[in-house]
């Protein structure tokens, strides 16, 4: 680090072209984004990183790009959101841990993109799914709740700690009607299941993917088909849980049988059910409470690591729907039963 006048002067080799691709962003907007964030300013000269300000903002721009080193050593492309991640680490004294997690592989895309956590939040979530029988796992749309329980999924059944997968979700129609579209009922609620299958893709690719289907070691279905059934030796994992009603969450809650996990995925913010009545995720989150084996995580729009606009837009709504409520409260017409 060199003196100049007063400012000073930090150098940083970079390893790679790649490396200084992932750091500097498209037209260098992480670059920007370092600066805005640190008040020093970074300079990229080929693979020679310049940051350049008063000595506690070098400082500070340096340790930020430390923090983001996992992902952009390899070329890794550094999102908005892994910036604020790194930024909320280092002011709360959080560094190491946001070290850990840059350091946290989960799996390969079929691309071969490394997936792993991306916050804070994201790594406690897959740290529950590994200790817990039973993991709640409730957030905005975009917080990685079913991509990330899945991975964990596809990793047991690849390890043969478990011998099926289950995916399941509620045909809860937003606004559609299920007897309009064509086919049979399998192809009724596929539209519905298409996030899973998705998911899937991008772990196991398309063909092993169908494989896996064919044989019946993968299961994606409706909500439905699992009454009646006793679930061994599986990875269970229910999505979009906030459209199930009580008796269907009490229902698939104890389908677990032996040696089986289960992941609960949803946003309480997006129910499809009817008018006044209850999410059975809600119930669950009360009844659940405390109880052993039971892991409950709650995500928000920080943990968003879609496009930057997706956790901008959570950010708005939930702002609308908090002055809403308590429009209604004040109006003394918000039911007593949901008052905080």
């Amino acid at each position: 680090m060199e003196g100049l006048g007063g400012a000073e002067r930090f150098l940083l080799q970079l390893p790679s072209a790649d490396a200084a691709i992932a750091l500097a962003g498209e037209a260098e907007c992480n670059l920007r984004r370092l600066g805005d964030a640190t008040g020093s300013r970074l300079v990229l000269h080929g693979l020679a990183l310049q940051i350049q300000g008063r000595p506690s903002q070098v400082q500070r721009a340096a340790q930020l790009v430390e923090l983001l080193r996992p992902l952009w050593s390899t070329g890794e492309p550094i999102t908005t959101t892994d910036l604020t991640t790194a930024l909320t680490a280092l002011d709360t004294g959080r560094g190491q841990e946001h070290r850990n997690l840059g350091n946290t592989v989960l799996a390969r895309s079929q691309t071969g993109r490394l997936l792993r956590p991306r916050t804070l939040r994201q790594k406690a979530y897959v740290e529950a799914i590994e200790r817990h029988a039973l993991t709640f796992a409730l957030g905005p749309a975009g917080t990685g709740k079913t991509f990330l329980a899945t991975i964990l999924a596809v990793q047991m059944l690849n390890a043969r700690k478990v011998e099926r997968l289950i995916l399941t979700r509620p045909a809860v129609e937003a606004g559609e009607r299920l007897g309009f579209l064509p086919g049979d009922l399998q192809r009724k609620v596929d539209p519905y299941l298409r996030p899973l299958y998705d998911a899937l893709h991008v772990l196991l690719g398309q063909e092993r993917t169908a494989a896996l289907l064919e044989k019946g070691v993968i299961e994606v279905a409706p909500l439905a088909y699992m009454r009646g059934r006793t679930l061994p030796d599986a990875f269970i994992i229910l999505d979009e849980a906030q459209n199930t009603s009580p008796a269907q969450m009490r229902m698939v809650l104890t389908r677990l049988g032996d040696n089986s996990r289960m992941v609960v995925t949803g946003d309480p913010s997006q129910a499809d059910l009817p008018r006044h009545q209850r999410s059975g995720i809600d119930e669950a989150k009360a009844v659940l409470k405390g109880v052993e084996g039971v892991a409950m995580i709650e995500l928000t729009g920080a943990d968003v690591v879609r496009h930057p606009l997706v956790q901008r837009i959570v950010e708005a709504y939930g702002r609308f729907d908090q002055h809403n409520r308590q429009a209604l409260v004040t109006a003394g017409r918000f039911p007593e039963k949901h008052r905080r």
